[in-house]
């Protein structure tokens, strides 16, 4: 009976990239990592701050800051309801000075 020499946490020989097609790969990742990470962070932050200014313009009500009226805001409740336990918990968080470096 012949032996199975591979080992079973690695992926076979034959899907490891290799040479010029495994170091472009890293050169890829290299270049992102420079030239495009911090923007692509850059923008999910924004995206994300932009999500919860909507909510407190649109459910300030939970929080005291009625500037929608409540006929907007129970129209726009059900778009809204999967965000709010993490909205809540954001706006209502102690702030502090590593909070705007990071």
């Amino acid at each position: 009976m012949a032996e199975d020499t591979t080992n079973p946490g690695e992926p076979d020989a034959e899907e490891k990239p290799k040479g010029l097609r495994g170091f472009m790969g890293k050169v890829k990742q290299v270049t992102y990592g420079m030239a495009a990470h911090d923007m692509t962070r850059y923008a999910l932050r924004t995206r994300a701050s932009m999500e919860h200014l909507f909510i407190l313009v649109t459910m300030g009500d939970m929080l005291g800051v009625p500037i929608l009226p409540p006929y907007y805001s129970m129209r726009l409740l059900p778009y809204v309801v999967p965000q709010v336990s993490t909205w809540k918990r954001r706006m209502l968080r102690e702030k502090d000075v590593t909070d705007a470096m990071f």
